[in-house]
């Protein structure tokens, strides 16, 4: 699968998805009500192709994206344990997530390299059984809390 068919995947499993394209890079929203501005404030799935945001997954190899994907923080946990958050010098956190993991190898479910203590998780061009096996659950779940996130939001308008 390459990343319009990752993307035509996304929009056509889950119902009120909009997506945003900046830079070659796509970031997925529920927006359920097209009367509704649509909130582009927080995607809770990204699909990245090139090295604009960071260099760890070396993206700008021919046909190569990562699929980044918001989980809470029990799934993020049962997949990977607490986050480790290496420090600058001066110990505050760098924002990468564990340089343990090799964030080049394609097909393996991992920690986000710089949003994994924020519990997002990536893959690099899943194969079909890794979507089917692991990656589908994780885009189930991250949709039904973008669904939920925006319905509260609704009932408070």
């Amino acid at each position: 699968m390459n990343e319009t068919e990752m993307r035509q995947y996304i929009t056509d499993t889950f119902k009120g998805v909009d997506f945003v394209v900046n830079s070659d890079n796509s970031f997925f929203f529920y927006n359920p009500d097209p009367s509704v501005p649509p909130d582009h404030m927080f995607p809770f799935v990204t699909l990245m192709i090139n090295d604009i945001n960071d260099q760890f997954s070396n993206l700008n190899r021919p046909e190569v994206f990562r699929l980044n994907i918001g989980v809470s923080k029990q799934t993020f946990r049962s997949l990977f344990g607490t986050p480790k958050l290496p420090s600058n010098k001066d110990g505050s956190p760098n924002g990468e997530t564990d340089l343990d993991y090799d964030f080049t190898t394609l097909d393996q479910v991992m920690p986000h390299p710089v949003y994994g203590g924020q519990y997002w998780v990536c893959v690099l061009n899943p194969s079909n059984m890794t979507l089917e096996t692991k990656v589908r659950p994780l885009l189930t779940e991250a949709y039904e809390m973008a669904v939920s996130k925006y319905d509260r939001k609704a009932a408070r308008r």
